[in-house]
């Protein structure tokens, strides 16, 4: 064969195009670095996302009693094992263990509430006597009752209408939420074990992101990376702490002016206290309660006291613990907290607001940018403008 032959068969047109000489790559480096490392954050996403939950809690901790952790660690010459295990010990005993103890004692409560809405259901019941004798609405309440309630099978026609369910199945479903504390335990101990190595090794970790952080966002990544860490912990403590203390302190309000079932209304307080005016709505409800069952001492002294209590820490403990850039409205509030609980569960009721406060810290420092670009450009036409000659005038001839 010649060389001519040779010559036309090379530039013969291929399937996928003229042969090349160069040792050109079909996609470059840099587009198949970034696809590979797409498809490996997807993968990894899709096979632990069972934990992603967890791992955001031991986060969010972790930002929030990072203050607490670097002093502790001072004190124990650097060792981060040493250091880590004694914050997660602290962990345990202030924050897991009452949590549980509450959890346990709300659990009980609420099977007896529905113990007796299954027998009311059943058999009826009369309307009570301090319902009957409340001031202008009492004959309306007595009627509502009667219907929605005194009425055998009326409790289970509202729960049907409303949900769809029968009161039975609903009863039995809570009795068997037992079955559901395994995945919670399961969920709880990786948190710990992810909490432990954000300890010890947070600081390495927190080193890697930021080198991360400053290829992918030059200019904004030194900003946010202070707004972040502030954001979480202002959040945190300034809600979900505060939040978790009013339930306690006003639970043991509850039970010492003798309110029923005073652990589920303290926990039902907190988990109010969430959102902002939640709290003085829930013990001024309970109050009213009180008054109008005729404990009126205790039903004023519960009032008195949670306007107390309220003013105490919205006024000295609040700005002291709150040090963060952020507020959140209401309505954020509200959404992360319904979005925390329906995504994540109970550990939702904590990640929810941090999330939405972290939505609005981005958002706000995206227009603040914004609005730094409006007045630099603003200025710089104004100095153009101050920097160009006067216009030639026209003399008359």
């Amino acid at each position: 064969m010649t060389k001519i032959d040779n010559h036309r068969k090379g530039t013969e047109p291929r399937w996928l195009g003229p042969a090349s000489h160069s040792r050109t790559a079909l996609v470059p480096s840099i587009s198949a670095a970034r696809w590979l490392l797409f498809l490996i954050v997807a993968a990894g996403i899709y096979f632990f996302y069972g934990f992603l939950v967890p791992v955001l809690a031991a986060l969010v901790i972790g930002f929030a009693s990072w203050p607490i952790y670097r002093e502790l660690l001072r004190r124990v010459g650097g060792n981060t094992t040493v250091g880590a295990t004694i914050a997660l010990l602290l962990i345990i005993a202030f924050l897991i263990v009452p949590i549980f103890i509450a959890a346990s004692y709300t659990a009980s409560e609420v099977r007896e509430w529905f113990g007796w809405a299954v027998e009311v259901n059943k058999t009826g019941a009369p309307v009570p006597a301090w319902i009957a004798a409340l001031p202008g609405v009492g004959a309306w309440m007595s009627e509502q009752w009667v219907r929605y309630i005194g009425t055998p099978g009326a409790i289970g026609e509202v729960i049907q209408l409303v949900s769809g369910a029968n009161i039975g199945n609903i009863y039995r479903a809570i009795v068997a939420a037992g079955n559901g504390a395994f995945h919670l335990i399961l969920t709880l101990l990786f948190m710990l074990i992810a909490l432990f190595f954000v300890y010890r090794n947070g600081v390495s970790f927190a080193r890697q992101i930021d080198l991360v952080g400053e290829r992918i966002l030059p200019t904004r990544w030194e900003r946010i990376s202070r707004v972040v860490p502030a954001t979480i912990s202002s959040t945190v403590t300034g809600m979900t702490l505060i939040a978790i203390g009013e339930g306690i302190i006003l639970g043991i309000a509850y039970w010492i002016a003798g309110v029923p079932s005073p652990v589920t209304l303290g926990v039902l307080t907190g988990v109010m206290a969430l959102i902002p005016g939640g709290a003085p709505l829930s013990f001024t409800l309970v109050s009213v309660y009180l008054m109008a069952s005729g404990s009126l001492t205790a039903g004023i002294a519960l009032l008195a006291w949670g306007s107390i209590e309220l003013f105490i820490v919205d006024k000295t403990i609040r700005p002291r613990l709150v040090g963060g850039p952020i507020k959140l409205p209401f309505l954020p509030t509200f959404f992360g907290l319904v979005g925390g609980v329906k995504t994540m569960g109970f550990l939702g009721l904590f990640i929810g607001p941090v999330l939405m406060a972290l939505l609005v810290a981005v958002w706000r420092e995206w227009v603040r940018e914004v609005e730094i670009s409006a007045i630099e450009a603003e200025m710089i036409e104004t100095s153009v403008a101050i920097d160009e000659p006067p216009p030639l005038r026209k003399t008359a001839t």
